[in-house]
């Protein structure tokens, strides 16, 4: 019985892995990096670092007391299960009437009562956050109402046009339109 040692040559796979695991190493490093900026970006966003959001709306004046308004995504309305297609929007008080304002709202068209207000702002007076659902059907002349509420009781709305608050929303309510 001879012992024949059989010398094996390496296989293709492992002549590559050899020669080219530092660089592709390298990439599962490299490639992560490139998604830092649009990280940094989100983090930013939500910590309030770069503003109320994408897209300031600006100052809305609403019976004495006043906000400052922004779309949260310059993204068209995006689907969120049962609950239909919602927007999402950040503001912020006046520091005259933080200590005034019981509660902030928002609806697309004029609500029926305060029970009806819309979405609630949530959040500290210096950035609250609103989940707004948008129908499908909802006209592009519409009109966003903002509703806020007093420690006192009393009750203002004012009304901005959607045109001026999310014309991206606007686009999209078009786009849908068309479909329907």
């Amino acid at each position: 019985m001879s012992n024949a040692v059989s010398s094996s040559q390496p296989s293709k796979l492992s002549l590559f892995w050899r020669r080219w695991r530092f660089h592709i190493n390298i990439l599962l490093v490299l490639i992560p990096l490139g998604f830092m900026p649009k990280y940094f970006q989100d983090v930013a966003l939500f910590r309030g670092e770069s503003g109320l959001g994408e897209r300031e709306i600006g100052e809305v004046q609403v019976g004495p007391w006043s906000l400052r308004l922004a779309e949260f995504r310059e993204l068209p309305p995006h689907l969120e299960g049962p609950a239909g297609y919602m927007k999402a929007f950040n503001a912020a008080l006046c520091e005259e009437c933080i200590s005034q304002v019981k509660a902030t709202y928002l609806r697309v068209g004029k609500p029926r009562s305060l029970r009806a207000a819309g979405a609630l702002f949530f959040g500290t007076p210096y950035r609250m956050g609103a989940s707004l659902p948008v129908p499908e059907d909802t006209p592009t002349d519409a009109q966003l109402w903002i509703t806020m509420e007093g420690w006192d009781g009393s009750v203002h709305q004012a009304p901005l046009d959607l045109a001026t608050a999310s014309p991206v929303t606007l686009a999209w309510l078009e786009k849908t339109g068309d479909t329907l």
